[in-house]
């Protein structure tokens, strides 16, 4: 039981970083690849902060704020120096490996014996002696706020006028849309929710790493693209909570491969696999589906 609790608490991790990649993958429409620099900086920024005596619940806080910032700085790249969006999201990511290190001083930066929001929990009566359990709960409470709140603001004015702009950008900027503010807002709103992820790892696992972040896109399209074959969504609520389902899938399949026996090594290429068939697959499908009908349709000689 206390596997089981431990994965889906991995899982609901990972949504946050898989919702803040489906804000810009599927809402944007923008091949964001700040996000592993940005959910290593939400990491560095809440250790650093732990350190020096600072609540580990405004740590978090501060984290995404700085993840917003490393989403300001791609977007910007983007709509005022008119960079191409991946170079943009790639130039960023480069240039926070090198922030990551100065904010943490060394490659590693170990948590052991500092309270986190997962160790004050921990200490409560209702916890003591069940440490899955209460990690849990703190990961799911700040999981439905998170999407409760994006919900509520795609549903408004500004949220709609970013998702229209991810579906016909053109059309938002003839009738007046600013949308380069729309692109920036979106940028910073996923990276902001990258850097939370970052900072709830890097407290689940008791240290910050430099590299922390290196294959996490993937891990999130994964996410993102299993959510979206299991939920059919005609509502953005339904859409964000495909994505926490995906999330925790995704988790769990990675626990029954390597109890099959796969080397933990080899994670990072069967996640890459996964992500490419399950991206490939409305592709696959229409070409079968193409070729039954050619068949069907095809004249007797």
């Amino acid at each position: 039981m206390n596997i089981l609790i431990s994965t889906c608490s991995q899982g609901l991790i990972y949504a946050l970083l898989a919702l803040g990649i489906y804000i810009t993958f599927r809402i944007l429409n923008f091949a964001d690849m700040t996000t592993e620099g940005s959910l290593t900086l939400g990491g560095a920024t809440s250790a650093v902060l732990i350190t020096s005596g600072m609540s580990p619940i405004l740590s978090i806080l501060i984290a995404g704020i700085a993840g917003s910032l490393a989403g300001f700085i791609t977007g910007f790249l983007h709509t005022k120096l008119k960079i191409q969006a991946i170079l943009s999201g790639i130039l960023t990511m480069i240039a926070l490996y090198s922030v990551n290190i100065r904010i943490m001083g060394k490659a590693n930066l170990s948590l052991l014996g500092k309270k986190t929001i997962f160790r004050s929990i921990e200490n409560l009566q209702f916890f003591k002696y069940d440490t899955p359990f209460a990690t849990f709960i703190v990961v799911l409470i700040i999981c439905i706020a998170l999407l409760v709140i994006l919900n509520l603001f795609f549903k408004t004015r500004i949220g709609l006028a970013i998702r229209a702009t991810g579906d016909n950008e053109q059309m938002m900027r003839a009738q007046g849309g600013n949308t380069n503010f729309k692109k920036i807002l979106a940028l910073m709103i996923s990276n902001f929710m990258c850097g939370i992820a970052g900072a709830l790892i890097a407290q689940n696992q008791g240290y910050a790493d430099i590299n922390m972040g290196t294959g996490t896109i993937v891990i999130a399209l994964a996410s993102v693209v299993i959510g979206e074959a299991l939920i059919r969504k005609n509502k953005i609520l339904l859409s964000l909570i495909s994505v926490v389902v995906g999330s925790i899938c995704y988790r769990f399949i990675i626990f029954f491969v390597l109890n099959l026996g796969m080397n933990p090594s080899d994670l990072k290429l069967f996640t890459a696999l996964v992500a490419a068939v399950l991206l490939a697959l409305p592709s696959i499908k229409e070409t079968i589906v193409g070729g039954i009908k050619s068949v069907k349709n095809r004249k007797p000689v």
